[in-house]
């Protein structure tokens, strides 16, 4: 049978469209039926949601595992802190900050656009002088990254006020903002993946010598994926800046950093769909134990885990997944409807991935 134009068009847009549809979809029904608490608890998962799914661009693509994103998270969230605290604030605590960002409170836009940007701008340099190299050894330098950036942020105090806090910064993102931008972000990660550039890519993923032999550029292709990748998750940053209203170092760094790739290894590092499905199982499984840990009461009686259990919990959940289920929940898939996957010969969700480098 053969393939209309049309209907190539609609087979690329359905995993992204049914992907997007269902979030939007159980965000509106969980606020709706939710309180505050709820509300809240939404907002976080859908700003992480972001930052996981800008980390799938480069690491689903690449096969290279990054432990250095939170790093652009960081960079994200202080540009919006410097760009939206009240200048006199910023006047008396953050004296090393350039006059145009002393003296003036810019708009949550800008702030969010200038997170991104910066982000991505460091993304490019690091880029550039560490994606020459392949496996665990990126992987390690992408880790020698985060170090530096936490440790530049925790001591630059009048710049990013060291370790202290800096607050005051204006509280913008609701539930529907952060939905907003977590389809965009799901949106953009799509439409890479379908690009020249992510079937290169994944070319030289699979196999390195024969992209190269093909004219692949791997260097290019890994960069901009890289730049790509950095801007989202930078945009994530700014996000949870004007969620929280209080910023600290501390917040980006080893347990940001092991949630994120959890999130992403759960659900399958090789699609889209798994770094949304992981996400969503990770945030449930740790609410449920969260809870348990806060007491049940049953009866006169209440019961309660021991403080620390959900850690342990998602770490052996993380162990049992790698063992019976090593490309996660989806199996690394996108997405697909059964009687699209009749038309194609698609027995699965997707494609699956291989996560070499």
């Amino acid at each position: 049978m053969i393939e209309t134009p049309s209907g190539r068009l609609l087979r690329g847009l359905l995993p992204p469209v049914l992907v997007m549809l269902g979030v939007a979809i159980l965000t509106v029904i969980a606020v709706q039926l939710g309180g505050d608490d709820l509300s809240l608890t939404i907002t976080e998962t859908l700003i992480r949601l972001t930052v996981v799914v800008g980390l799938s661009i480069f690491v689903g693509n690449s096969g290279i595992v990054s432990f250095g994103h939170i790093g652009f998270m960081c960079i994200g969230a202080y540009v919006a802190a410097w760009a939206t605290c009240n200048p006199m604030w910023k006047q008396l605590m953050l004296t090393g900050l350039p006059t145009m960002l002393q003296e003036n409170q810019y708009p949550f836009l800008v702030a969010v656009a200038g997170g991104g940007i910066l982000a991505a701008f460091v993304g490019l340099i690091l880029g550039a002088a560490i994606l020459r190299l392949s496996g665990i050894a990126a992987s390690i330098a992408t880790f020698a990254f985060l170090a530096i950036v936490n440790n530049v942020y925790s001591n630059w105090d009048t710049v990013t006020a060291a370790t202290s806090s800096i607050i005051g910064i204006p509280v913008e993102v609701d539930p529907y903002m952060a939905l907003a931008f977590a389809l965009c972000a799901i949106a953009i990660a799509f439409w890479f993946k379908d690009t020249r550039m992510g079937l290169m890519l994944r070319a030289s993923r699979d196999d390195g010598v024969a992209a190269r032999a093909s004219g692949v550029s791997i260097l290019k292709v890994r960069l901009v994926a890289f730049v790509l990748s950095a801007f989202v998750v930078g945009v994530g940053g700014t996000l949870w800046a004007q969620f929280l209203g209080v910023l600290t170092v501390d917040m980006f760094y080893l347990p940001m950093t092991f949630m994120t790739l959890a999130m992403l290894i759960v659900g399958g590092m090789g699609s889209v769909t798994g770094a949304v499905v992981g996400t969503i199982a990770v945030t449930v499984f740790v609410q449920l134990f969260r809870a348990m840990e806060g007491g049940v009461t049953v009866g006169a009686t209440t019961f309660a885990l021991p403080q620390g259990t959900q850690e342990i919990a998602l770490g052996i959940a993380m162990a049992l997944i790698l063992i019976f289920l090593p490309a996660g929940l989806t199996r690394s898939r996108e997405l697909r409807l059964r009687r699209q996957r009749a038309a194609t010969g698609d027995t699965g969700l997707g494609a699956p991935a291989s996560l070499g480098s």
